[in-house]
């Protein structure tokens, strides 16, 4: 497709075609409205002028007879900007005046109101001074006399030629500028949506670093690209977050699904006993209880993740929350040889989901059990759970006192599948931390990692929702 093919399909083509009709069509109504309006305003006055002119000579036909008659009308004839003015007899012959030809049937047709003629003025050249027209109107005077007075409308079609003229002139210069500003318009915007195509097909063919072209005008063109950069960030986020946890996938279940497999096959090879066939079969059922498990926690993050905008979303008291979790894992905790302590404020309130905010708090419990041990022999383990505002927000914490995380891995550490154990002799699939962030992010949290001295505090930072319960 050539360039001006492309130009004549684009939307400003047909916005400059709509639009120059619509002004073109106003700008004529305009024009004639005003050619129209004026020209009645003219014949008005003409009228009025032709009245009292006629009104005038009656008076002095009055006061003088016809001579005083016939000199006035003389007087007025010779006039640099004489009207038309005609006195006749009876007969109908001239006596005065400064017309030299028009209808004689005029005279006879004596009405109220004026009405056009054409004429040829007194001692007037034919070829130079062809016939004009006028509005003319007869007045009869006594003893049969006839009086004409008229006004020539050479000016009133002088005025209907300068707007005639004006109209056609505005047409066509509002249709070259109509022409101008397409072109324009339509190649910047053909420019910025050949810019958009040439970054769609980037991003297509996989590169998916590809941004959209912001100029920095403000524009709806610029506003629109912000809000298509910001998508492809999320979705660039995203796409390498499922690569991410694809390679983690591949990585961390290739093992277990390997001893699985090995297992049974060495039990079949060999020849066994009853009793290590039903071995190899509870640790097979324990291997796939924890394969099921990895899966059903990504399955949990993901929903978190991508359904959070249709996740139960109402106001719910996070001390009860605290308080029955905390007492789920008392004796867990005192098994495994830890002590639970709470600070729990249950006055606190926040808009959630029930369900998704007890199990990160139970997945950072169950966190400080498996690793907050603290390395002194003597001591016991303690591991505090604490609710409570700080400055406009909520913070839900549990500390513990054992090794902590190093400040270069606090950002991975909520990653999908990372262990900081490299050992990985603990059980665990490296998901717990990972839920809890996207359960931190629906509810608008933050998920911070900081220094217990010694020991690790993991808070979850909610927004206030005092109001959230009222």
């Amino acid at each position: 497709m050539t360039a001006f093919g492309k130009l004549f399909r684009t939307t400003a083509f047909k916005l400059s075609i709509v639009y120059l009709t619509v002004f073109s069509a106003f700008a004529a109504f305009l024009i004639i409205y005003i050619t129209h309006n004026t020209g009645q305003v003219l014949n008005s006055r003409m009228q009025e002028s032709i009245d009292q002119e006629l009104l005038r000579i009656a008076e002095e036909y009055e006061r003088g007879g016809i001579l005083r008659v016939t000199r006035v009308i003389d007087h007025m004839s010779r006039r640099p900007d004489a009207g038309l003015y005609m006195l006749t007899d009876v007969a109908g012959n001239p006596l005065a005046g400064n017309v030299g030809a028009m209808p004689t049937a005029l005279l006879d047709d004596i009405g109220r109101r004026s009405r056009p003629i054409p004429y040829t003025r007194l001692n007037a050249d034919d070829d130079k001074d062809p016939s004009h027209f006028a509005i003319a109107r007869v007045l009869v005077l006594p003893a049969g006399f006839r009086v004409l007075v008229g006004r020539d409308v050479g000016e009133r079609e002088a005025f209907r030629e300068i707007i005639s003229r004006s109209f056609r002139i505005s047409i066509v210069v509002m249709i070259a500028l109509g022409l101008i500003s397409w072109v324009f318009v339509s190649r910047r915007v053909l420019k910025r949506i050949d810019s958009m195509s040439d970054t769609s097909r980037q991003i297509m063919s996989g590169d998916l670093s590809g941004r959209l072209q912001v100029t920095g005008t403000g524009d709806e063109f610029d506003r629109l690209a912000e809000s298509l950069n910001a998508m492809l960030v999320r979705i660039e986020r995203l796409m390498v977050g499922m690569k991410g946890v694809s390679d983690d996938i591949a990585h961390d279940l290739k093992t277990p699904l390997t001893r699985l497999r090995n297992r049974v096959e060495t039990t079949l090879r060999d020849e066994t006993s009853p009793e290590a066939y039903r071995e190899a079969l509870e640790q097979t059922i324990e291997e796939s209880d924890q394969l099921i498990r990895i899966f059903d926690a990504l399955l949990k993050i993901a929903r978190v993740e991508a359904d959070s905008a249709q996740l139960t979303m109402e106001p719910i008291a996070l001390g009860e929350i605290a308080a029955e979790v905390a007492e789920l894992y008392e004796p867990v905790a005192e098994e495994a040889g830890f002590t639970l302590v709470t600070d729990i404020d249950n006055t606190l309130r926040i808009n959630g989901n029930r369900e998704l905010v007890g199990q990160a708090l139970a997945n950072l419990i169950d966190n400080a059990l498996k690793y907050g041990r603290s390395s002194q022999a003597e001591d016991s383990g303690e591991i505090t759970l604490a609710l409570k505002r700080e400055g406009s927000g909520i913070a839900l914490s549990v500390a513990d006192h054992g090794p902590g995380i190093p400040e270069a891995d606090r950002e991975r550490v909520a990653e999908r599948f990372v262990r900081l154990e490299e050992s990985r002799t603990e059980a665990g699939s490296g998901l717990g931390l990972s839920l809890v962030k996207a359960v931190a992010h629906m509810h608008g949290a933050e998920l911070e990692f900081v220094d217990n001295t010694p020991g690790l505090r993991v808070v979850v930072r909610f927004p206030d929702g005092e109001e959230a319960g009222k």
